[in-house]
């Protein structure tokens, strides 16, 4: 017997953005690792590295906003440090804490897998878009982001 689940215009959206999503991230994680051997998550630890302040951040940061377990950044952290893309050393400030910086080999990795990444959103997913279109889910997207956000972990410890 199967299971009917219940569908409306909400559902209906989710299962749309969902395969989107699937569908794009598959495309442009094939062109990275085809050519540059980078998979589209350790592209997103260079992105979020090169576009932090002294390209550096936290290990719970760069958890926190690459959604990840603590567990499964310092996996991926381990295999970015082993191939020179990244450094991690102890937090100045706090030294309980540890920090992730990109080394040049990981700007360079980046920079290279930035202009692919970049050509491939476009082929796969903006040139799908008008520009109306675009901006209005830059606005929903982000409303609804910032909406249903929640205080990172280490907000909650600040507060406490």
């Amino acid at each position: 017997m199967a299971i009917r689940i219940r569908s409306n215009s909400s559902t209906e959206a989710w299962r749309a953005l969902l395969f989107a999503h699937a569908t794009v991230a598959h495309e442009l994680d094939r062109e990275l690792r085809d050519e540059t051997g980078l998979n589209l998550g350790w592209y997103g630890v260079l992105l979020l590295l090169a576009s932090a302040d002294g390209e550096r951040l936290r290990m719970n940061e760069l958890a926190d906003q690459m959604i990840l377990s603590r567990s499964a950044t310092t996996r991926l952290v381990d295999r970015l440090e082993r191939d020179g893309f990244v450094e991690r050393f102890v937090c100045p400030s706090d030294r309980r804490g540890m920090e992730v910086t990109l080394t040049d080999a990981g700007r360079a990795a980046f920079i290279e897998a930035g202009r692919l990444h970049v050509r491939g959103i476009e082929a796969y997913f903006g040139s799908h878009l008008s520009e109306d279109e675009k901006a209005m889910l830059t606005r929903v997207l982000g409303r609804i982001a910032e909406e249903n956000a929640r205080p990172s972990d280490c907000e909650d410890l600040r507060a406490s």
